[in-house]
């Protein structure tokens, strides 16, 4: 923990980064409805998509680079003739970034709800269970990338061609409700999509016919991914 906070980076792109973005969202919507008619504010609406970029920041870049570069550096192979074994540091790494992500959420919450009369329609168990099931999944593909790339330097390219798309374009930053048609099809291939959809329907209180395949989505995204990497995982 010391370590990444001297790196600032999960600083800035898991707790200040979402901030940001929910403040800017507020002050250009305020209270107004997510569209004419609706039951629910544009804040409502975009909470769970914002309560999932420290889970991308943290399980898709920085996980991944984090393990990379412990295989490179050989620390994982030190570690082995110590009593810290290297699954003991994966799992630190792993609560690490739950953390942040945990952060997040609640400073997110306390900010919407104080300065944006933010609510949550639906219930909050649904609310963190889907919450857990996204950075769950999210989390396995950050170790399954971690695990098998030959080097951090193909690590970190990897991280970035599934990071940046996620964050951009999955509906975490830019609503995918403002998207054209066709753009939401193609959009709608991207992991981070479905679980935006899981969190945003237990925001608003919709039923779970709603997020039947997204939860199915990302329960096999999790399943396929924490396999290979524990299948394929090099700890040298």
């Amino acid at each position: 923990m010391k370590l990444s906070l001297r790196g600032m980076d999960m600083l800035i792109f898991a707790i200040i980064m979402p901030l940001v973005v929910l403040v800017v969202l507020g002050i250009i919507y305020g209270n107004k409805p997510a569209f004419e008619g609706a039951a629910y504010t544009f804040i409502e609406q975009s909470f769970g998509a914002l309560s999932t970029i420290a889970i991308c920041a943290g399980g898709v870049m920085g996980l991944p680079l984090v393990v990379s570069d412990y295989r490179g550096k050989q620390i994982l192979k030190r570690f082995k003739v110590t009593p810290v074994s290297p699954g003991m540091i994966l799992i630190v790494e792993v609560t690490m970034y739950f953390l942040y992500a945990l952060v997040s959420l609640l400073t997110l919450f306390a900010v919407a709800a104080i300065f944006f009369g933010f609510r949550m329609q639906g219930g909050i168990l649904q609310f963190i269970l889907g919450w857990m099931l996204v950075m769950i999944s999210m989390f396995s593909i950050g170790m399954m990338v971690g695990g098998i790339a030959k080097n951090a330097k193909i690590a970190g390219i990897i991280a970035s061609a599934l990071y940046f798309p996620m964050l951009i374009f999955s509906g975490a930053t830019l609503p995918y409700e403002v998207m054209p048609a066709a753009m939401q099809r193609v959009v709608d291939l991207l992991p981070l999509t479905q679980g935006i959809k899981i969190l945003k329907s237990a925001t608003l209180g919709l039923t779970m016919d709603h997020v039947m395949i997204p939860i199915a989505v990302m329960a096999a995204i999790a399943a396929i991914c924490s396999f290979v990497a524990i299948r394929f995982f090099k700890w040298e």
